[in-house]
């Protein structure tokens, strides 16, 4: 029986027997689920083979994204003839015309894998030592895209040491040349087993204390392209045990369209980021990431916009319809395969969030207020609305000062609100 006026029971060594019961607990949604860090993601990732990369690779990009839409008649012109409005073609276009002149790729990924095939022993070597020094000759100059790196061979028994000898030539190369840049990625492709993905962290281990690196500098992305990473011989979900299996070094999932459709012996006039069975995929990708504080990247169409008019249209609405299926999904990048889809990428991407911001601005504005409104949001969707906001602000569709001006908040406190985990920086 309690004494009169006490109006508990449990003791401090019963709260304290429940948080030794759940100290494993605690500890694994510290270290395991740590949130996302707030940083830019890319909006997307361009591929090229590794033979064909030089330092003016974006700036010929761009070039030739901004030549195709001048041929179609200007960019507010294939805004138009995407469905955008008035009011949002006139916000867009000069934004779009902006980022294909300055920053036309934003991630860039030197391909040694598909893109580049097998050229013999010798040429492979070169050119993965030759792409490492046109990037430090990039970054040096100021042409450098925000993220670089490469996509070497993956770890299946034929491609292996294939894949290991470019892996090592290329970041030993680069970092003999300087600080490695701060946006470097590298990729694993076609990963098949967990065993794969620890034992790329051993690797990045051994290329760390070689070279000198700071422990955990060297952090990569895994390619989603097989079967056997959703579902796995023994009934488990492997890509949901990598992820707590690479000591935090995985950055991002992309998932690989055509490799991931063919497996699946889906026809290849079927195969589409959009297919049924590409949303599963894709849904237990993003299932198991959550939290994580890994990205998730969806795929790429190779429907190219080139050729006649109207097949050229045709692809452009095909891409940009695909980009903004992905945003609504959840997935905020992707991959592009040729310069002409950038306009497409830039253009339905910053149409995504110019749409989207003035609702959400004006709930953020009620929530941080506590204005009266006909929605009240809870802590976590002001969260989801905050993390709209600053990606779309991230990218260049809106910026600080339209952010602040609709939301009374800065990019110090949208961040903060956005990603509560981070400790406060200053403004």
């Amino acid at each position: 029986m309690t004494a009169s006026g006490d109006h508990s029971s449990l003791t401090a060594d019963d709260v304290a027997r429940v948080d030794a019961h759940l100290a494993p607990t605690d500890r694994l949604l510290e270290t395991a689920y740590p949130g996302d860090d707030g940083s830019r993601q890319p909006i997307h990732t361009v591929y090229v083979p590794g033979h064909r990369y030089d330092p003016e690779l974006a700036a010929r990009w761009g070039a030739d994204a901004a030549a195709a839409v001048a041929e179609a008649g200007g960019t507010a012109t294939l805004c138009a003839q995407l469905g955008l409005s008035d009011v949002l073609i006139e916000q867009i276009a000069p934004l779009v015309d902006a980022k294909l002149a300055t920053e036309p790729i934003e991630d860039l990924r030197i391909d040694f894998e598909d893109g580049f095939g097998d050229q013999g022993e010798r040429e492979e070597d070169a050119a993965a030592v030759a792409a490492a020094e046109n990037v430090a000759t990039a970054l040096a100059t100021g042409r450098a895209t925000p993220f670089v790196g490469i996509r070497f061979k993956c770890f299946e028994e034929a491609t292996r040491h294939r894949g290991l000898a470019t892996l090592d030539r290329f970041v030993t190369t680069l970092a003999q040349a300087g600080p490695l840049p701060d946006g470097l990625v590298l990729t694993l492709p076609k990963v098949t087993t967990v065993d794969q993905v620890t034992a790329m962290v051993e690797v990045c281990e051994r290329l760390e204390g070689a070279l000198g690196l700071d422990a955990g500098r060297l952090r990569f992305e895994v390619q989603m392209e097989t079967p056997q990473l959703i579902l796995a011989a023994d009934g488990t979900v492997p890509i949901a045990q990598l992820l707590h299996r690479a000591q935090g070094r995985i950055t991002s999932l992309h998932y690989g369209t055509y490799d991931y459709s063919a497996a699946l012996q889906i026809a290849a006039e079927y195969q589409s980021m959009e297919h049924p069975a590409a949303d599963y995929a894709k849904q237990v990708m993003q299932v198991a990431v959550a939290e994580t504080g890994v990205r998730l990247s969806d795929g790429s169409t190779n429907i190219i916009p080139v050729g006649e008019p109207g097949d050229v249209l045709s692809a452009w609405r095909l891409h940009a319809r695909l980009v903004r299926r992905s945003l609504e999904r959840g997935f905020y990048q992707g991959w592009d395969l040729h310069a002409a889809q950038l306009p497409t990428r830039f253009i339905a991407s910053y149409a995504f969030y110019r749409q989207g911001f003035a609702a959400a601005a004006s709930r953020l504005d009620n929530y941080l207020h506590h204005a009266d409104a006909g929605i009240m949001d809870e802590p976590a969707t002001a969260r989801a609305l905050a993390r709209f906001v600053l990606r779309g602000q991230q990218c260049g569709a809106v910026t600080s000062s339209e952010i602040q001006d609709a939301a009374g908040i800065t990019t110090r406190e949208l961040t903060q609100l956005a990603h509560p985990k981070l400790s406060p920086t200053p403004q």
